[in-house]
């Protein structure tokens, strides 16, 4: 089966609620997971992610700054336009769904590229959940 036979809205089903929406959600970052894993060790030239394996940590950390800053200046352009006409103002919308989208996906490959999962990144969210901000922060270890 290839990578796009199946989407997750096809498994999930009614992709309106927001019970499926967090199946959806799960499920996409489970197969992007996985995809990431498997082409970890592939020959450079078979994906854009295998050739930024190849190219090492400098390399990815080099694209997560790069959609970093791109969704920095999506933000602001959202920000600036907030009282732009509807069309314009749902591309601005737009962009930035598609910067975070680019800068989620390379923290993903970072992630995978040492060996670490985005389900930790969850459980990290998870435990944090319920703390105020402060006192989070005051738990850290210095």
């Amino acid at each position: 089966m290839s990578d796009r036979e199946k989407t997750p809205q096809d498994e999930a089903g009614d992709s309106n609620s927001s019970t499926a929406l967090v199946t959806d959600s799960s499920r996409v970052l489970i197969e992007l997971d996985r995809v990431l894993a498997g082409r970890k060790n592939a020959p450079p030239d078979s994906s854009y992610v295998a050739t930024l394996y190849s190219k090492g940590l400098n390399k990815i950390l080099e694209k997560v700054g790069e959609e970093c800053t791109e969704t920095i200046l999506a933000a602001k352009d959202l920000e600036a336009g907030q009282k732009s006409a509807s069309a314009e103002l749902d591309r601005l919308k737009q962009d930035m769904v598609s910067e975070t989208a680019d800068l989620w996906f390379h923290c993903m490959l970072a992630l995978q590229h040492l060996d670490c999962s985005h389900e930790d990144v969850l459980r990290e969210l998870a435990r944090r959940f319920g703390l105020s901000g402060i006192d989070e922060k005051n738990s850290r270890k210095p």
